[in-house]
């Protein structure tokens, strides 16, 4: 039976969700579906390309988690294969959520078949986890404390201003590599465990995370009309409150409560209609069409590693042909 934190914590999504349902709903019902599927026509053809090419370049950035979690596990893999599980791992944790659980049995479904034990596979489940919230203090760390927003009432916190959260951020990346470069073993604090890594290593990794963070706000960023939006450095601080709120959420893809704190913190002066419109196209673009392609790529994996292992079972079935006995 679940344990009471569990169950209080399963509540208190399922509450967080209703809200920011009910507060989404509230919006949709101020307009028409005539007039969503208007703005969503709005957009121009080069923004939706251009949205469509940062996913693409961002998901290129996110086989590089994979491909540096080999190296720290030092199993060196092939790219093609580190990129194949990254790609597929991220576009179903990326919508579906519980990334811990989603992207962590893909994981261990591919490189579990290449011949990694079990404890290969967590480090490089654990590193890629890590890699998340490392890219998340970078890139916050910076724009929080440099373009710091009114904290959204909706996470309830107590300050006034996101800033806070950025110093503590930055506080954390500096300890992150202090202890990279002056400490040779994981640090532990009870029964958590940070992965040591070199220095060279772990700037690769705050390199890539915080490209990824940062295309993924420029792809929404272009689907919003120029004029009624502010500085893509000011609209990434916005991006980047909404998207905490929505992990502190736990809702899967952080729906409904992502797009909650957007709109009160862009509206006015972008209209609520505009930006309902663009979230709907940024889902299907970021979230939607990844996953498609994601479980298309699995799905022909899964078939071909069948029809491979079929080969080879007949092959060792087979029976051996001793050829012809010749008379004298």
């Amino acid at each position: 039976m679940p344990s009471r934190k569990v169950q209080i914590g399963v509540w208190m999504t399922a509450i967080l969700f209703g809200l920011s349902a009910w507060a989404i709903a509230s919006e949709f019902r101020k307009y028409g579906a005539q007039e969503i599927f208007n703005n969503i026509r709005a957009i121009a053809p080069l923004s939706l390309l251009t949205a469509v090419g940062f996913t693409a370049l961002n998901y290129l950035f996110l086989t590089g988690y994979d491909t540096l979690a080999v190296r720290y596990a030092r199993h060196p893999l092939p790219y093609r294969k580190t990129a194949l599980v990254a790609a597929i791992s991220y576009a179903i944790s990326n919508s579906v959520g519980m990334a811990l659980l989603s992207g962590s049995a893909v994981r261990y479904r591919f490189y579990a078949t290449w011949g990694l034990s079990t404890g290969k596979v967590a480090q490089i489940v654990a590193f890629c986890n890590v890699s998340f919230w490392i890219g998340l203090f970078a890139v916050g760390g910076l724009v929080f404390t440099l373009q710091p927003l009114s904290a959204p009432k909706l996470l309830h916190l107590p300050f006034d201003s996101v800033q806070p959260i950025g110093l503590l951020f930055l506080g954390g990346i500096t300890a992150y590599l202090l202890l990279s470069a002056l400490r040779q073993k994981p640090f532990r604090v009870g029964d958590w465990s940070l992965p040591h890594l070199p220095l060279r290593l772990s700037l690769a990794q705050i390199i890539i995370t915080s490209c990824d963070w940062s295309l993924a706000a420029a792809v929404l960023y272009v689907l919003l009309p120029h004029q009624a939006v502010p500085s893509y450095f000011v609209f990434f601080s916005i991006y980047l409150t909404a998207l905490l709120a929505g992990i502190i959420s736990n809702v899967p893809g952080g729906l409904g409560v992502f797009e909650t704190v957007l709109i009160m913190l862009l509206s006015p002066p972008l209209t609520s209609d505009t930006l309902l419109s663009a979230l709907l196209v940024y889902r299907a673009i970021y979230y939607f069409l990844p996953l498609v392609l994601g479980v298309l790529l699995l799905l022909t994996y899964e078939v071909r590693h069948r029809l491979q292992r079929r080969s080879a079972s007949r092959h060792r079935t087979a029976p051996v042909n001793p050829g012809h006995r010749v008379e004298n």
